[in-house]
């Protein structure tokens, strides 16, 4: 397989072009310094995740900042710390101030060239607006938790993203989907029978961050230390270097 050998691209979103560890830490820490908690800040990501996880499957139909505020509440009965509406406020809107990667805009531009741009995101529709904001280019389609019914990762998502391609005249088969978590993505993706490309975005002083870890082994069909040398190895293999 060549990367020239596919017509399209699905991405994650959050943790994947947007910095979502950051972005929810930005909240979580101060949240957890002012409550005196003995936690680093892995193991506040990490509960976070596992939470995260939990509401989403039981709320498919609830909006992401739903999701987070509830997420939110969950990890102060966790941790036995209170959790004020005022957090959870603050974590459910603070989407848009989510710092998109570094090499986010650049590299989808030059990706953009060679493929359609699918966003494929457990993200609502006004929050992801305000995101798409950093990230510089015109999706050519954007499939949402909040139209689809489900979060990933739910094979619902998935099996969506397979339909979009058939009504766009696209078989699976020319789609990659990139993304960073191994459980929200590359599981269920590789379950559809999707290839994927795995950006190696996490931190290492956040271990799995807000992410959590796969429940089955899986392993992606590629893997790049960062969306820009993704990018400059589609470009090397237009011109056969």
């Amino acid at each position: 397989m060549r990367l020239s050998d596919f017509r399209a691209l699905s991405f994650d979103c959050y943790g994947t072009l947007i910095d979502w560890d950051s972005g929810i830490s930005a909240v979580l820490g101060p949240w957890a310094k002012d409550r005196g908690l003995d936690i680093s800040a892995e193991q506040l990501l990490a509960t976070y995740a596992a939470k995260e996880a939990e509401v989403e499957a039981e709320l498919p139909h609830e909006l992401y900042p739903g999701i987070l505020a509830e997420s939110f509440a969950r990890v102060g009965v966790e941790l036995g710390a209170s959790v004020s509406a005022d957090d959870r406020e603050r974590l459910a809107t603070s989407v848009p101030d989510w710092p998109a990667f570094s090499d986010s805009a650049e590299a989808l531009a030059s990706l953009h060239q060679y493929y359609q741009l699918i966003i494929l995101s457990n993200i609502d529709n006004a929050s992801f607006a305000k995101s798409n904001t950093k990230l510089g280019v015109t999706f050519d389609a954007i499939l949402t938790a909040e139209d689809i019914g489900s979060y990933k990762p739910a094979q619902r998502n998935f099996d969506v993203l397979s339909a979009h391609l058939r009504s766009v005249g696209l078989d699976q088969s020319q789609l990659l989907h990139v993304a960073e978590s191994l459980f929200h993505d590359h599981v269920p993706a590789q379950r559809r029978g999707v290839r994927t490309v795995r950006i190696l975005r996490q931190q290492p002083k956040y271990g799995w961050g807000a992410t959590p870890r796969p429940t089955v082994d899986v392993e992606p069909h590629w893997e790049f230390a960062s969306l820009a040398e993704f990018a400059r190895a589609r470009a090397e293999d237009e011109h056969g270097s």
